[in-house]
């Protein structure tokens, strides 16, 4: 029993000091005060991130907003370029003062608004996308501009068409605060459901991306909209992609039973060599996480489509394989951008993943190695003939 504990704590310590190092690259500041000239050709593109947060503002104005949480929702919007050098799945960002668009994401300006503003800009934004929308959740130890740069970089390598919202819940962005994090997400996930009911004023579909943590409020938010009689948000809930959710098993399937099988199967995202959520696990007292569980088919009988990741490369801690894998971002977002009638039976949703790999090139071995577990059965992918 002691050479177990002995080795538990070894365990822990080292995959604390692994989080740690991966946490303290770069401040915390999105803007910067020195810009260095740029030429239109270096930048790939600049995107509109519009902001909901449950943060407060920072004394700090380059960061901006910090990870104190405010007692009611703060809305902005930031301006961020791409820089033509960058990499599918990466984020370039900036490790001294001097912004440089054309090696790092740079953001350029951020707009404050009030409610009524924030509505009326995101609403004539998403007028000039078709009516999409897509709102993504972050997860824990997530400072501000990390969760700016995530966003864009998933919308950018998605190749998203419609109207990128970031709603940033109060991560104290540090190891230690997971329990601050757990209970700050708790704190505003009447925040997302008000967020949601607002977009979907103007949407024609909003489609939801939630990481880590952030599957949490995803989730409690989902499930108090079933608890008036509002599921799908008036019609509108289009996809749903839960990455690697931070949630115990059996609390998610009691989420899942309340809320009802969604007549669009959501989509979980896991892995099985996850160590983020390994150490989450042991924290928890070793209960199992939804984002490493072992047991898809168990899973999936409550109406989400689990795709096992576990073959696939990702980053170093296995944690963000949604975003950081050429593959999976590109196939995320031609399911975001396809407009064609949802996708249903598993021989269609094997087509489609089918189709959507041939054209991804010389990456195509890594979506063969993609394992789908449908509410129907589970199934193998194989890209290509």
């Amino acid at each position: 029993m002691f050479l177990k504990r002995t080795i538990q704590s070894v365990l822990l310590a080292a995959a604390f000091a692994l989080l740690a190092a991966c946490a303290s690259q770069g401040g915390r500041e999105l803007l910067t005060q020195q810009t260095k000239q740029t030429r239109a050709d270096q930048i790939a593109a600049t995107h509109e991130i519009f902001v909901a947060t449950t943060r407060e503002r920072s004394k700090d104005e380059l960061e901006y907003f910090g990870g104190v949480r405010a007692p009611k929702t703060d809305f902005a919007k930031v301006d961020i370029t791409v820089p033509a050098i960058h990499k599918v799945g990466n984020i370039e960002r900036r490790k001294g003062r001097v912004a440089d668009a054309s090696k790092y994401f740079t953001a350029a300006s951020i707009t404050a608004y009030s409610e009524p503003a924030f509505e009326k800009a995101t609403c004539a934004n998403i007028a000039k996308h078709s009516g999409r929308a897509l709102v993504f959740v972050h997860g824990y130890k997530t400072s501000f501009d990390a969760a700016v740069y995530r966003i864009t970089q998933i919308v950018h390598d998605a190749g998203y068409e419609g109207t990128p919202i970031l709603f940033s819940w109060a991560s104290g962005g540090k190891v230690v605060d997971y329990v601050y994090d757990n209970n700050s997400a708790t704190a505003a996930r009447d925040s997302l459901e008000a967020t949601l009911r607002l977009v979907s004023k103007c949407a024609t579909r909003v489609d939801i991306i939630a990481h880590s943590m952030g599957n949490w409020i995803t989730m409690e938010a989902l499930r108090q909209l079933a608890i008036v009689g509002n599921p799908t948000i008036n019609g509108k809930l289009g996809d749903v992609i839960l990455a690697s959710p931070d949630i115990d098993v059996d609390v998610f399937k009691a989420q899942m039973l309340r809320y009802g099988k969604p007549k669009k199967p959501f989509t979980l995202l896991l892995s099985g060599n996850d160590r983020a959520l390994q150490l989450s696990g042991f924290l928890a007292g070793v209960r199992p996480r939804v984002g490493d569980y072992a047991d898809s088919a168990d899973l999936a009988k409550y109406g989400v489509n689990v795709v096992d990741l576990t073959a696939v490369k990702g980053d170093r801690l296995g944690h963000s394989k949604f975003a950081a894998n050429p593959v999976v971002i590109r196939l995320i977002g031609a399911g975001l951008n396809y407009e064609g009638e949802p996708v249903s039976g598993e021989q269609a949703i094997t087509d489609r993943i089918n189709q959507l790999g041939r054209h991804l090139g010389e990456s195509l071995g890594t979506a063969a190695e993609i394992v789908l577990t449908t509410p129907l059965t589970a199934l193998r992918v194989v890209v290509g003939e």
